[in-house]
């Protein structure tokens, strides 16, 4: 496991780190599977607002609360930005076609540990904890443990 850790000061570092991270992901040019961790109002969504950036310019990222899922798909690999807030159970992973997403994309996906049992492998998490009102400390794991799907 290879863990790195970032503190960011402000909304703006924060992106830079999603973007960062997307700059990486990029450089493999493959799906991939990153689980976000944190709470409400850690900036999940600012990190995925930079990661956006990267890998699918121009977005209007905003946290898929209440659709599940926002597609971002103005670069060449499609961004797919999950949220579980709201998910009752894994099974109703299968209503919104999670398997096609994980083999289409990159899946970045907040409140993970819903479905933590069904995480693909070799995922890579990020834990945004805040420090103060505007800092905020940001792991990245990156693992090849999980189960298969």
């Amino acid at each position: 496991m290879d863990t790195r850790i970032y503190d960011s000061q402000s909304v703006e570092e924060t992106e830079q780190i999603g973007a960062m991270l997307a700059r990486s992901v990029h450089e493999q040019a493959k799906p991939c599977f990153i689980a976000l961790n944190g709470d409400l109002g850690a900036g999940k969504t600012a990190f995925v607002r930079g990661f956006a950036s990267v890998l699918s310019p121009g977005s209007r990222v905003k946290s898929p609360s209440y659709t599940i899922v926002n597609e971002y798909r103005r670069g060449a690999i499609p961004v797919f930005h999950f949220d579980f807030y709201r998910l009752e159970d894994e099974d109703g992973l299968d209503s919104v076609g999670f398997d096609e997403y994980l083999t289409s994309g990159i899946c970045i996906c907040e409140w993970c540990e819903k479905i933590d049992s069904v995480r693909p492998a070799d995922s890579i998490t990020v834990t945004i904890e805040k420090v103060d009102e505007t800092a905020r400390r940001i792991t990245i794991e990156t693992s090849t443990k999980g189960s298969e799907r």
